[in-house]
């Protein structure tokens, strides 16, 4: 990055670092116009304005999302927040309980299935990789 050698980072780079941020997983440069608009706008300058936290942009997203029905998008989302500790499995399910009023009772019922998939995945992979790391911990070194 810019930054190691003193200067400004690049408009790609303050997008890739907002990405990863808002995701909590690490981001690489892809070709295209698509994600250059992805990573230089609507990372490096809108998730990066002052006034909302990500967790604030997230809810408004995670609502506008399921709005519109789209709970594979709202996944990605319900995901991050949980990675990045956002938002704990109870608000997520509080939200979507909340959002079945505005939104649909079947479509909030989806979002709160998502939810409980995504918990259930999540804990699953921290369950194998403990499991993991305590059988490579007990196994003899040679």
């Amino acid at each position: 990055m810019s930054e190691a050698n003193g200067t400004e980072p690049t408009v790609r780079e303050r997008g890739l670092a907002k990405m990863e941020e808002v995701y909590g997983t690490p981001f690489q440069e892809y070709p295209g116009d698509h994600f250059a608009m992805t990573a230089d706008h609507l990372f490096a300058n809108v998730w990066s304005r002052p006034g909302l936290s990500i967790r604030d942009r997230r809810l408004v997203l995670l609502g506008a999302l399921a709005g519109q029905g789209l709970m594979d998008t709202a996944a990605i989302q319900i995901g991050a927040a949980l990675r990045n500790g956002e938002l704990t499995e109870e608000q997520l399910h509080e939200i979507a309980l909340f959002l079945c009023h505005y939104i649909g009772w079947p479509t909030g019922s989806k979002l709160d299935i998502s939810i409980s998939t995504i918990v259930g995945q999540q804990k699953k992979a921290a369950r194998e990789k403990r499991e993991k790391e305590a059988s490579s911990a007990e196994s003899p070194k040679p």
